[in-house]
C-alpha cells in the first residue's frame, strides 16, 4: 500500500463514555456528552473533519483509499480499518465518525470499518471513562 498522509487528533475520555454503539465510533470537539452518546470515544478533541488538510480530504475520495485509525490510550492501541468514498466531504466542524455501514454525511471519516465503539478493548473504555487523555492517529493509504 502507498502511504498518503496522517492526521493526529488529540482528546480525552469522559465519565459518560459507554462505547456500546454497534455500527459507529466517534471523536468530537465537544467538551461534554450525555449517556446517550454511546458511540463517542474522545471528547474535547483539537480538530474536527473540516480541519484536516486539503490533500487528505481529496485522497479519501478515491475508491482506492484505505483509512486506518489507531486509537491510543494509556499505551493501549485499538485499530480500525475502513475505506474512503467519493462522497466524503470532510467539512464537519466538530465531529469525526467511523462507520461500519456505507452511510455518508458531513461527519463521516470512513465507511465499511471493521470495528465500531462496541468492539473497543474494554480496558481502553475503562480508562476513557476515567477521563484519560488519548489520540486518534488517522492514516490514509492507496491500495
Amino acid at each position: 500500500m502507498e502511504f498518503i498522509g496522517r492526521v493526529e487528533v488529540y482528546g480525552r475520555g469522559h465519565k459518560n463514555v459507554r462505547a456500546t454503539h454497534k455500527t459507529t465510533a466517534e471523536f468530537t470537539v465537544e467538551k461534554e456528552i450525555s449517556t446517550r452518546a454511546d458511540c463517542i470515544l474522545l471528547v474535547d478533541c483539537d480538530k474536527g473533519l473540516k480541519d484536516f488538510p486539503d490533500y487528505l480530504k481529496e485522497a479519501v475520495r478515491s475508491l482506492r483509499a484505505v483509512i486506518v485509525v489507531k486509537l491510543i490510550v494509556g499505551g493501549r492501541i485499538e485499530v480500525f480499518t475502513g475505506r474512503g468514498d467519493p462522497r466524503l466531504t470532510y467539512d464537519h466542524p466538530t465531529d469525526i465518525v467511523v462507520r461500519k455501514s456505507d452511510f455518508i454525511c458531513s461527519r463521516t471519516l470512513m465507511v465499511r470499518s471493521d470495528k465500531a465503539a462496541i468492539d473497543v478493548d474494554r480496558e481502553i473504555v475503562s480508562m476513557l471513562k476515567r477521563g484519560a487523555e488519548g489520540k486518534a492517529v488517522i492514516e490514509v493509504f492507496y491500495s
